[in-house]
């Protein structure tokens, strides 16, 4: 028996070492998956669309307007949903944001009417729902808060029309639309924004 002390004396510090690097290693997994989850944003589109002004209600409140067009799949609307949420907390009381989802066919009047080729597509208007100005693509929000600012005190934008990256669309409007309406992953559903 005690040949067999020393062999397991001599394995305890080694099962001890190994038991500290284990827990080390959860821990600092634990700590960068946190960690990276603080760095992304938390706003979903979805969210974002579902607490946006009415595209009707614009219309007709007397304020200017930013409005987005965008579709649930666009890495570049994802990439934007944090920078849209803190501007619409900062400017949401003096301008609506509404988001027209462009995979609904309700909105494909308004497609066609402000040229919607690719998205994020923005388009600024006057309290008197005129049209002033667009923006195409990914947008800093420096750029975005800037133009808000001079659509609240209904002044030039100093942006009129900037190009960022965009999602392409594919094929022509309507067939586009009967695509998206035809796709049996949308399970006859036709509740998007």
């Amino acid at each position: 028996m005690s040949e067999n002390q020393p062999a397991t004396l001599e394995l305890a510090p080694s099962r001890a070492r190994n038991l500290v690097v284990a827990i080390a290693a959860v821990v600092l997994a634990a700590a960068m998956v946190l960690g990276l989850r603080a760095q992304t944003s938390t706003t979903s589109l979805p969210e974002l669309a579902a607490s946006s002004v009415p595209y009707e209600t614009a219309q007709i409140n007397g304020k200017p307007t930013l409005m987005e067009f965008y579709a649930n799949w666009c890495t570049t609307c994802q990439a934007m949903a944090g920078d849209m949420a803190e501007l619409r907390e900062t400017y949401g009381d003096r301008v609506n944001f509404v988001m027209l989802n462009i995979d609904n066919n309700k909105w494909l009047p308004e497609m066609l009417a402000y040229r919607v080729e690719g998205i994020p597509h923005f388009v600024y208007m006057g309290a008197d729902t005129h049209p002033i100005a667009t923006a195409i693509g990914e947008q800093p929000r420096q750029i975005l808060s800037d133009n808000l600012d001079a659509l609240i005190a209904q002044a030039p934008l100093p942006h009129q029309q900037t190009f960022g990256r965009t999602s392409e669309l594919e094929g022509d409007m309507v067939s586009r639309q009967s695509v998206v309406n035809d796709d049996p992953r949308a399970h006859g559903s036709a509740v998007v924004n």
